[in-house]
């Protein structure tokens, strides 16, 4: 049988994980000073831990790793990476240049099994979620290679995060640990397409974390056609999920728009969805389709995303438009796909 992975554990588990040996609980913390302050590759390195210590880590565990299979990098600086996990699978992260800060895009699944029309990443279903040490590997290689923490780590690549809700929760913990990648809260944010209970369970934790809701649509029909999901968790509860989000933990939902040509772009469309988040603390960021191969989608003109933004401002919706990055290598918004080795 596999040794366990030692990255699957937060600093409490691998503490309870020490007891029988009787170690103190700080063997915990000086391994997490190796796993991710130092990104070291093997228990041997280790120098401070007692050699008994090292053996029984050797004999118990294993240290996985993910394998780089291909690099791209776009003509605006941005950098996708082709990882291979342990069993074959690969999926894809994007190192994103912005204003000297780097944000990293992660992925959380191999596949999704939400399948919106405009997302390139769950075409082919759902293969299996991520464990703990997957997720974290995706950040633990960038670490490695900028020789620093990403400033910002954004769980908006291939998977629908909350629905792979535990393995996440634990990751967040460790990149947040001061023990760990020390992270503030503020610079990590979840996207979903709108798990309901999911986002109920979140707002328990109260952490200050930022959360992204796709929404793309302001009615239930034609998010219905655009996001299937929506016929589970329906727009005018998901609202309330959200709102209800806001008032539990204080903090701004940012609601995800992608406009496409003369399918949810209309000025009417607007209209409603000024409607629909009128009056509690969120904002939202529009994205132009960013086209995948055989679609019949296409992005909105330039100022028709102009338009659409001024009328939502215009209502007192705060409202950005996400510059986007990557897209002439499949790095961008809903272009990420995920693949299995056979």
């Amino acid at each position: 049988m596999q040794n366990k992975d030692i990255k699957n554990f937060t600093l409490d588990e691998l503490e309870e994980e020490f007891k029988p040996l009787g170690e103190r609980k700080y063997r915990a913390t000086q391994l997490f000073y190796w796993l991710y302050k130092k990104n070291v590759e093997n228990f041997t390195d280790m120098s401070n831990l007692p050699i008994t210590f090292k053996n029984f880590l050797q004999d118990n565990f294993h240290l996985s790793n993910i394998k780089l299979v291909k690099f791209t990098k776009s003509k605006d600086q941005t950098e996708k990476y082709l990882f291979q996990l342990e069993d074959g699978s690969l999926i894809e992260s994007v190192l994103i240049f912005f204003h000297k800060r780097l944000t990293e895009c992660i992925s959380s699944q191999i596949g999704c099994k939400y399948n919106c029309l405009f997302c390139e990443s769950g075409k082919k279903g759902l293969v299996r979620n991520l464990s703990i040490s997957e997720i974290l590997n995706q950040v633990l290689f960038v670490k490695r290679k900028i020789k620093s923490n990403p400033h910002n780590i954004v769980f908006m690549g291939i998977g629908e995060p909350l629905d792979n809700y535990d393995n996440v929760i634990k990751a967040i913990d460790i990149l947040n640990s001061k023990d760990a990648f020390n992270m503030g809260a503020r610079k990590i944010t979840i996207s979903t397409c709108g798990i309901i209970p999911a986002i109920k369970r979140l707002q328990e934790r109260n952490w200050q974390i930022e959360l992204s809701v796709s929404l793309h649509a302001p009615e239930n029909k034609l998010r219905s056609y655009l996001m299937p999901v929506n016929n589970k968790y329906p727009l005018y509860d998901l609202i309330e999920a959200c709102k209800n989000y806001t008032k539990k933990t204080k903090r701004q939902v940012t609601f995800e728009y992608i406009l496409i040509k003369g399918v949810n772009d209309s000025l009417h469309y607007a209209d409603k969805l000024a409607k629909l988040i009128i009056g509690f603390n969120s904002k939202v960021n529009l994205i132009t389709f960013n086209p995948v191969p055989h679609s019949s989608l296409q992005p909105s003109e330039v100022i028709q995303v102009k338009n659409f933004k001024d009328k939502l401002m215009a209502s007192g919706i705060p409202t950005t438009i996400r510059q986007s990055r990557g897209s002439d290598i499949y790095a961008a918004c809903g272009q990420l796909k995920s693949l299995h080795l056979k």
